[in-house]
């Protein structure tokens, strides 16, 4: 009986830790991401399903590195490397970000004006309303109460599940494509790669999360709770990257379809998997562009924010933090517009965003490394060598990716 009494409150006490782990990681599967995966699925079939439990390994190491840096060192990414690197490198890793998230954030505007097309809904009202609706959320909102969003909005990001078993695919063959490693050295097939692990895993990721554990108060005696968190958003992520792959895999690579949009993948879809399927996967482009748009401009809110010394937290009125809300409602008003200029290439903002995280990651991922393993700012709490070989390695294979990129292109 005490022994349950225990297991109860220990659920209870994950209930009231989790958050930053799974939003993170469930926003991250954007729109930007759903383009690339509906992309893989529809011109490689399964074959870079074999890429996605190595990508959600490397994941969880670097969710849980930023979390434990948030609760053990108490401060965001940003200011850290204010305080440890120097200005001068925090002037490059904010421009690094800033030009990644601006590039995001419109993605995601892009899918709120795609995903709201395929039932008719002119970008003009939709698009609007969504960035009116944001930023009342953040600036009126008390960060419990914008976390519960974000909760919900992660929750119903299951859809893609339910889109994928309805495409009917051939479980056996899946299995085997998701096991069986299948490399290309040509340009399109490492622009894919890079892309893909680039919206899985991207810049902004690592200075949302660690300032989101921060502003959320979690003590170090609940470091086990958060590391859980962290990992199971991980999984959640590489979940639903499995699916929206196996979707488009099993529908549109099969008949040769050659799909430019994620609105264009969720109406192909429908022949082959039913209106109810390409319904659902409509609506979860919808749900994963307009939660990714309230939360990548908050990732660089936060960063800008810390880097300069400023005060930061949703809890905070405008008031108190100007710079904090201003930096966000710029962002969000600035991507809003951007997507409203007529004619704008909505498939390549959000394929070109995602290709840009890839690129710009083992950047902003080194400075996490050195310091994680500085142990005037961690003590015991540094990388253990199998984390180290794990994020070094994540960091280097994206550089030599991008070099095999460069190679490839110019030959």
């Amino acid at each position: 009986m005490r022994l349950s009494r225990i297991k109860k409150r220990r659920i209870l006490r994950f209930l009231a830790i989790m958050g930053p782990g799974i939003i993170t990681a469930s926003v991250d599967q954007d729109a930007g991401g759903i383009a690339t995966y509906s992309l893989a699925g529809a011109r490689y079939g399964f074959g870079l399903l074999w890429t996605i439990p190595l990508i959600v390994i490397s994941l969880a190491v670097i969710q849980e590195m930023n979390a434990r840096m948030g609760i053990f060192a108490g401060k965001g990414l940003a200011e850290l490397i204010r305080e440890r690197l120097g200005v001068r490198v925090t002037l490059v890793a904010l421009s690094v970000l800033a030009l990644a998230n601006l590039a995001n954030t419109v993605a995601n505007f892009a899918g709120i004006a795609a995903s709201t097309e395929i039932y008719g809904v002119s970008r003009y009202f939709s698009v609007p309303a969504s960035a009116l609706l944001l930023s009342w959320l953040v600036v009126k909102g008390t960060y419990r109460f914008v976390e519960k969003a974000f909760l919900v909005s992660s929750a119903l990001y299951l859809v893609y599940a339910i889109s994928a078993f309805l495409a009917r695919p051939s479980w056996l063959e899946v299995l085997h494509e998701t096991v069986r490693p299948n490399f290309h050295m040509d340009s399109a097939y490492l622009t894919m790669l890079i892309t893909v692990v680039g919206t899985t895993i991207a810049p902004w990721m690592l200075f949302y999360l660690q300032s989101s554990v921060v502003d959320k108060g979690i003590s170090t005696r609940e470091f086990s709770y958060a590391r859980a968190d962290a990992y199971l958003g991980s999984v959640i992520a590489g979940v639903m990257m499995f699916f929206i792959i196996v979707a488009c895999g099993a529908t549109l690579f099969p008949h040769g379809i050659r799909v430019e949009t994620a609105e264009q993948a969720a109406m192909a879809i429908e022949p082959f998997a039913g209106r109810f399927a390409a319904f659902l996967f409509g609506f979860g482009l919808f749900n994963s562009s307009i939660a990714a748009a309230a939360v990548i401009p908050l990732s660089t809110a936060y960063a800008v924010c810390e880097g300069l010394g400023w005060d930061t937290g949703i809890n905070r009125t405008f008031r108190e933090a100007p710079g904090f809300f201003s930096i966000y409602l710029s962002i969000v008003g600035a991507s809003a517009l951007l997507i409203l200029w007529p004619k704008a290439p909505l498939i390549t903002i959000m394929y070109l965003s995602q290709t840009l995280n890839g690129i710009l990651l083992p950047f902003v991922l080194i400075f996490m490394l050195l310091l994680i393993n500085d142990r005037a700012i961690m003590g015991i709490r540094v990388n253990s060598p199998t984390y180290n070989l794990i994020a070094w390695g994540t960091a280097a294979l994206m550089v030599i990716l991008t070099l095999l990129l460069l190679v490839t292109s110019v030959i």
